[in-house]
């Protein structure tokens, strides 16, 4: 979003206006979550760990907040939690295993992908073939495009119409095709960054 407003606000309609996975796992535990182990929001602190340093530009936003309390407390780079994990002299190899703390239950297929590059698109396209289907998608395959560091591709077919999907791995890698959605030539109906 962030990248849209300032390089190619022309796109910004064709932007989504859902939350990103985090966000809405952060809204979800200072809401739902909250009610149900009968928590003041205000007590909770959601800190979430991503790989993408503009998660933390993301989490300031003011419409990601409800009655100034933000979805998502504080975002932490993985390579800042490792840091952090090597001056504390924790090595993983010696710590014991444990269960997952799973606070609100049990996840479907669609959302154990939903947090990983392409995940949200996948989740939303298996969603959307079974429904307009009928029938479960097999198997989604994407593929490197050449000269296009960063980006790869897919073809899926709902009933007798081609949809053409991209997944954008790093902001870095979105000039091309954000350009393409401003000049009226993407290919694509579906992108994911």
């Amino acid at each position: 979003v962030k990248y849209a407003e300032q390089n190619v606000p022309e796109i910004l309609e064709h932007v989504s206006t859902c939350k990103s996975p985090h966000e809405m796992e952060g809204a979800v535990l200072k809401t739902y979550y909250a009610k149900k182990m009968g928590i003041d929001p205000k007590n909770i602190f959601v800190c979430s760990v991503m790989p993408c340093t503009v998660k933390k530009y993301e989490s300031d936003r003011g419409e990601l907040s409800e009655e100034n309390i933000p979805d998502v407390d504080a975002v932490l780079t993985t390579r800042e939690l490792v840091r952090f994990f090597k001056m504390a002299g924790i090595d993983f190899n010696d710590l014991p295993m444990d269960t997952f703390d799973n606070p609100l239950g049990e996840s479907t297929g669609a959302a154990a992908i939903f947090g990983t590059s392409g995940g949200v698109m996948e989740a939303a396209l298996r969603t959307a073939y079974f429904k307009l289907s009928g029938k479960e998608l097999e198997k989604l395959d994407f593929e490197e495009i050449r000269g296009l560091k960063g980006v790869k591709e897919a073809k899926i077919n709902i009933n007798g119409k081609e949809i053409n999907i991209a997944v954008v791995n790093g902001i870095g890698n979105i000039k091309e095709v954000a350009e393409d959605v401003k000049n009226g030539t993407s290919k694509y109906h579906f992108i994911e960054v």
